[in-house]
């Protein structure tokens, strides 16, 4: 009877893992790539990109959080900062949507930044402002620090950028482990994410609804690619670890910050990292949306423009009074 038991647990997990692969690869299918992939010295990044009508005022740079793509970003950002004059980038943050993963330092945020600079320069960036979204909060600050000569300013959406007091979710721990994790990813995890998936949305959203047509015009399932959330998991598990070395860095960072978030944010601690920066970041401006969530870009689309294009205003502003400015210095769109 052990024996039977266990074939049949054996049988079990196959179906699962044959079932899970075929799923995984129908979401390929419902939604492919839309931009293009460069190669880097550190892995092969997608790229997608608007473009203005003339020449740009400047670049921006999107960088998605955890469980998310380009798309996340983009969807709601780049026709409106494109119509603006603006020309947009938004990145797959290695190893998410269609960015193959870093070979060292996966979950490494500055080692994220520093292969996002080698793509974005591999398309012809030289310099941006560079907009992150929650855990993309600390690459966004990753660039700040360490590559301030690309970086022109940086906006931080609901970010986190401090080491926090509590743990994460048992499934992000299950998932970030050797052997367990790929097992779990790879069987059991879409069935249980499909079914908690609508719920899931919600829980980022709140208190606003989660926007209409927002998994489809994200290709959010994406996701739920075992390799993709063990990923994920990853950036996750570790990033507290992470933070703790670079968040004491943070004050010295130089350049023009802008922090949008929303009061009523129940998946990042805002005191601590929103707070946190705008406390430690000399002229940092911070701004709290009342009633929103963790997605002010999809809350307040426009503030989040507005909060874009302001900071884009200072860079301008600050080069123009530069006592080094001149006809030899870098534009603003450069």
């Amino acid at each position: 009877m052990i024996l039977a038991v266990l074939v049949g647990l054996a049988a079990l997990l196959a179906a699962l893992l044959l079932w899970s692969h075929q799923k995984a690869r129908s979401f390929e299918r419902a939604y492919p790539p839309r931009g293009t992939c460069v190669d880097t010295p550190f892995c092969r990044l997608h790229l997608v990109r608007r473009d203005p009508k003339g020449s740009p005022l400047a670049t921006i740079v999107l960088i998605h959080g955890a469980s998310g793509n380009q798309a996340d970003m983009m969807a709601p950002l780049g026709d409106r900062l494109a119509a603006q004059g603006f020309r947009v980038f938004a990145v797959d943050r290695p190893g998410h949507g269609y960015s193959a993963r870093l070979a060292q330092d996966a979950s490494s945020p500055a080692a994220q930044a520093r292969a996002i600079r080698a793509g974005l320069e591999a398309a012809g960036v030289e310099r941006a402002i560079v907009v992150g979204h929650s855990w993309a909060g600390a690459v966004a600050t990753a660039f700040a620090l360490d590559h301030a000569a690309f970086t022109q300013g940086v906006v931080l959406l609901a970010p986190v950028t401090h080491p926090w007091p509590r743990g994460v979710r048992w499934y992000y721990r299950l998932a970030s482990q050797p052997v367990l994790g790929w097992l779990f990813t790879r069987t059991l995890l879409l069935p249980a994410g499909l079914a908690s998936f609508g719920s899931a949305l919600s829980g980022v959203f709140a208190p606003q609804p989660t926007p209409s047509g927002y998994a489809e015009a994200t290709g959010a399932v994406l996701a739920l690619r075992p390799w993709i959330f063990r990923a994920n998991a990853e950036d996750v598990a570790d990033l507290r670890e992470h933070l703790e070395r670079q968040a004491p860095r943070i004050p010295e960072i130089a350049l023009p910050v802008a922090i949008l978030s929303g009061d009523r944010d129940a998946v990042v601690l805002t005191e601590r990292h929103s707070y946190g920066c705008a406390r430690e970041i000399a002229g940092a401006t911070l701004e709290l949306l009342p009633g929103v969530g963790h997605s002010p870009h999809w809350a307040a689309p426009e503030k989040t423009i507005e909060t874009i294009v302001a900071l884009a205003g200072r860079i301008q502003s600050a080069r123009q009074i530069s006592p080094v400015a001149g006809p030899s210095a870098p534009s603003l769109s450069s």
